[in-house]
């Protein structure tokens, strides 16, 4: 079971962080560039790629992680695998509580007749510090998961 579990742990918790890094390196600096109409039609462009696609990613790494913790020996690499579920549950609450909002309600304006106060609300400084917290979170659930791989060779 270990042998099917660990490849998917890391590949699930290896993508998840992949894209939040690629977020950060590219995609994070491009939106804070942008005009406002122009951050709107390229945030719901990405939003709507990345929202299905991470939460598979992260229910997978947690669910590997637990059977992962409860079943593997020796207990250092059990913790190691133990340690990386609340990283990737904080992960996960973050993009419900913080960014899918702010998602959902990007994707439903129109760029074209933003709201008269968009530049009072427009969610860019927030949602790259919630951005850049999952971010630092799903790597650092990867670190972990990759020591106690680590830890079994």
């Amino acid at each position: 079971m270990r042998a099917l579990v660990i490849p998917l742990v890391l590949l699930a918790n290896g993508l998840a962080a992949g894209v939040l890094v690629g977020t950060q390196l590219g995609g994070w600096p491009l939106l804070a560039s942008l005009p406002p109409a122009r951050y709107v039609q390229a945030h719901a462009f990405f939003a709507t790629r990345y929202d299905p696609f991470m939460p598979i990613c992260f229910v997978g790494t947690v669910l590997g992680d637990l059977v992962l913790a409860l079943g593997t020996e020796p207990a250092p690499a059990r913790w190691a695998f133990a340690a990386a579920v609340p990283l990737v549950l904080a992960a996960v609450v973050v993009s419900v509580t913080r960014n899918v909002p702010v998602n959902r309600w990007i994707r439903a304006l129109d760029p074209d007749a933003l709201p008269s106060d968009f530049a009072a609300v427009d969610p860019r400084r927030h949602w790259g510090v919630w951005n850049r917290a999952r971010c630092v979170l799903a790597v650092a659930a990867l670190l972990a998961n990759a020591l106690g791989v680590g830890l079994l060779l």
